[in-house]
């Protein structure tokens, strides 16, 4: 039950300066969220939030629970051992995303991480007692805080240090049945996401540091997102950014030449390059060198990358196929004490010891283009592959697709851009955790084996600041009814209408509709405002009409206001609900 005057009930006039995003400031002004100590990144979630948050979870467990998936809960401190053994407590620990402590000081100190994700975790569970093919697939499932160090937590929930996770992880024999869970989850995700009211999108996407052999992320989409998505209606495309492949444009034409070097003195950029050699920035190869990063500081490497000059390399796409820890770009003294070179002089044939050359396709065939020449200030011009020690390096695809790129699956169509905020994602992890940390079964004739796994993440407490990022106005935010706090809230603005509010509350309570009833001591005004900022579907005020035995009803996603005689009001209500859940309510 509950009355206003018996909550711990606020708003805010205005959101703190700090908050950027319309849900954060929403939230804040909404008394759904406070900060911690003014510390970013870290919130309580105050009563109308955790109203939403379990909605939202028992969405995510219903849609699971029907997939057949158990939910468990495993351990947020975690031992380094097991980390160690699948090889990411250094890349966990280095960038600086896992929380770290110890158990006391000394040698003898043990080292724990708080858990950004349960991969070890659940390995750990499984392998001592996962003996046969027969005993898979199962998939275990959580609902539990996560930690992660971000460096910029930012925009309220959307990224935070600690934060609501459902994460799960399913157990294979075959890549068939793998593959099997992974399109229920897949499913699943788009009943949780369409059941809360999402504007959302799946989209393939990067693994990432989760690893693994495929994986689809569902994209909320609003301005704030701060991924891009890619996508192809014709086709029914749609990938992140980092995943994305594409066709790129043609270069432009250009008159075949005879080799020469010419002087560029100074430049640094291929735009530079274009005006001083008067050629088109399609025709000149750039030649990048980075930095391929490993666990061992010895395997470390640099790498030379050609693409065209109008294209960017994609760095996760460069990561993944160097599988290496991480990549940085060389320095302006790496490359004066390699070749004595400055940046935008370097060739594609450029002699660096321990150097591996790559090329993105863009280059593969083209002809009659402009490239560094291994000295300062000059540039060869109608430089062709095979000729004056010219050589095409190994190629793949490094590009960084671009919406006007031509979509690769329907050439004749071109691939849009998105901003998109990341819901959940879903990956083929096969057997990248279970094989090292020794989750082995029995299959039904040869040897033991690894089990194949896949791994399911959705932000549940993410997930009520994306839909508020789509679904707010001026007024504030308007939740749809299947995750709002309160389904109805009930606003008397005389004392006259007291006890007729009081006997519609107990009314709407007795039949199972979520009902607040705003029996402060306010001015009308304020208590319309915060009906309207804190978001719940519908309002019914009991005033002055009332002498006419009439109330009115607000539905506070589209405004619209209709007068029912209070005998019908209930009806009205249950109806309204009723079409908006798609279940009968009372």
């Amino acid at each position: 039950m509950t009355r206003l005057s018996k909550s711990f009930f606020f708003t805010l006039r205005e959101a703190p300066a700090e908050a950027v995003a319309a849900s954060h400031q929403l939230l804040l002004r909404a008394g759904y969220i406070r900060s911690l100590a003014g510390t970013a990144g870290l919130y309580a979630y105050g009563p109308l939030m955790q109203r939403v948050l379990q909605k939202v979870s028992k969405i995510v467990r219903e849609e699971m629970n029907a997939t057949g998936a158990q939910e468990a809960l495993f351990a947020q401190l975690q031992p380094s051992e097991i980390w160690k053994e699948s090889g990411r407590w250094t890349v966990y620990t280095q960038d600086g995303t896992m929380f770290t402590l110890k158990d006391g000081q000394g040698e003898n100190a043990r080292e724990y991480g708080l858990g950004p994700t349960h991969e070890e975790a659940v390995c750990d569970y499984v392998r001592s007692n996962l003996k046969s093919y027969k005993q898979m697939p199962f998939h275990l499932y959580q609902l539990q805080t996560k930690f992660r160090n971000e460096k910029r937590p930012r925009f309220g929930l959307m990224r935070g240090r600690e934060f609501i996770m459902k994460d799960g992880y399913s157990f294979h024999a075959t890549p068939e049945s793998l593959n099997e869970t992974y399109q229920d989850m897949y499913q699943a995700y788009t009943n949780m996401f369409t059941r809360c009211g999402l504007n959302f999108r799946p989209v393939e996407a990067d693994s990432g540091a989760i690893g693994g052999s495929g994986s689809h992320e569902f994209m909320a989409l609003c301005e704030i997102g701060e991924d891009t998505i890619l996508y192809c209606d014709e086709a029914k495309y749609a990938a992140n950014v980092e995943k994305a492949l594409s066709i790129p444009p043609e270069p432009e034409a250009i008159a075949a030449g005879e080799y020469a070097v010419k002087p560029t003195p100074g430049i640094r950029t291929v735009e530079e390059q274009a005006k001083v050699l008067g050629v088109p920035i399609s025709r000149i190869v750039k030649n990048i060198i980075y930095v391929a990063l490993f666990a061992e500081e010895a395997k470390n490497y640099p790498v030379l990358v050609s693409i065209r000059g109008d294209r960017q390399v994609n760095e996760t796409k460069l990561k993944n196929h160097l599988d290496c820890l991480d990549l940085r770009m060389a320095t302006e003294s790496e490359l004066d004490g390699w070749l004595g070179l400055r940046p935008g002089f370097v060739g594609p044939n450029a002699k660096i010891p321990k150097v591996r050359y790559l090329a993105d396709k863009t280059v593969a065939t083209l002809t009659n283009f402009s490239t560094g020449c291994n000295q300062n200030d000059v540039q060869c011009v109608s430089a062709n592959w095979g000729n004056n020690d010219l050589q095409l390096p190994e190629t793949i695809d490094l590009d960084t697709a671009q919406a006007g790129d031509h979509c690769h699956l329907a050439p004749e169509a071109q691939l849009h851009s998105a901003k998109g905020v990341e819901l959940g994602h879903i990956f083929k992890l096969g057997a990248k955790y279970s094989k090292p940390m020794g989750v082995m079964f029995a299959p039904e004739s040869g040897e033991l084996q690894p089990a194949l796994m896949g791994c399911y993440g959705v932000g549940v407490s993410r997930l009520p600041a994306a839909l508020v990022e789509q679904s707010h106005d001026k007024d504030g935010i308007i939740w749809p009814a299947a995750i709002a706090p309160y389904q109805v809230v009930l606003v008397p603005t005389t004392t006259d209408a007291n006890e007729a509010a009081e006997k519609l509350y107990n009314e709407l309570l007795s039949i199972g509709i979520e009902v607040i009833l705003d029996d402060r001591d306010e001015r009308a005004g304020v208590k319309f405002k915060d009906a309207d900022l804190i978001g719940i579907p519908l309002r019914v005020t009991l005033g002055r009409d009332l002498a006419a035995g009439l109330v009115e009803v607000k539905v506070r996603k589209n405004g619209s206001v209709v007068k029912l005689p209070l005998a019908e009001v209930v009806v009205y209500l249950s109806n309204w609900l009723s079409a908006e859940l798609g279940i009968a309510v009372a």
